[in-house]
């Protein structure tokens, strides 16, 4: 992969550093930008390409939430903050990632891939990429991933996430990423064991271990679930 052009915004000099120094341990990483004032990451987006934006969210003048929804074409965008209240909104600005201060390295270093996962499908041709359901009494269904057939068992996926145009499978032991719409698999996957919870993510019912606040837990992973149908959720989830 090329460099990630990468662009830091945070009113705190430590935040920024610490940013700093982990992006120095990642080679793919080249910070192009470091501020404070979201007026002055601005100006760098309007000046060059940036991959990369990492983003906090309450900061004086302009808040990285406002700041994201004036752009017109943004980068991909990894929020940090030290409040967990926006970590839903975030989501539903398609941020990549939300980083709750503190965060250490090997978390940080899990938002990066998943982004770096996002620009390496997003820069490239996919070639007829598609789903194929096989007949009702089966527990799979086959998609086309890089000119091959992937066999992907309902059993093993955890969820699934919406990447604009591609939809990427997280599963027990592997990734898929491939050309299909959230709504399409919506509508195919079995509905007593999968339920969308957000406009970017479906679930599998059984693999959610845990709800904190507005966050369903699946082992590392953290899914946010849509407010307006949180009670809906969590009685489909935990009491159904």
């Amino acid at each position: 992969m090329n460099t990630i052009k990468t662009l830091l915004v945070d009113d705190e000099y430590l935040a920024l550093n610490l940013l700093e120094e982990f992006i120095k341990k990642v080679p793919e990483l080249e910070a192009v930008g470091k501020v404070k004032s979201p007026i002055k990451a601005l100006e760098i987006l309007n000046q060059q390409a940036v991959d990369l934006m990492f983003l906090d969210i309450q900061m004086p003048t302009l808040s990285g939430n406002s700041l994201l929804r004036t752009l017109k074409s943004p980068p991909l965008t990894i929020f940090t903050t030290a409040y967990s209240d926006y970590a839903v909104e975030a989501f539903g600005l398609n941020a990549v990632d939300y980083l709750l201060k503190p965060f250490s390295f090997e978390r940080f270093l899990q938002a990066v891939n998943k982004a770096k996962e996002q620009l390496n499908y997003s820069n490239r041709v996919v070639e007829s990429a598609e789903l194929v359901l096989p007949r009702q009494s089966r527990d799979f269904f086959s998609i086309k991933v890089d000119g091959k057939v992937v066999k992907v068992h309902f059993e093993d996926i955890l969820f699934i996430e919406g990447l604009k145009e591609y939809v990427r499978f997280v599963c027990r032991d592997a990734r898929h990423v491939t050309l299909e719409s959230l709504k399409n698999l919506e509508e195919l996957l079995p509905a007593d064991n999968f339920l969308r919870v957000h406009k970017s993510y479906i679930v599998a019912r059984n693999k959610v271990q845990s709800l904190n606040g507005n966050m369903l837990e699946i082992g590392a992973f953290k899914i946010p679930i849509s407010r307006s149908k949180r009670e809906e959720i969590v009685q489909a989830i935990f009491f159904e």
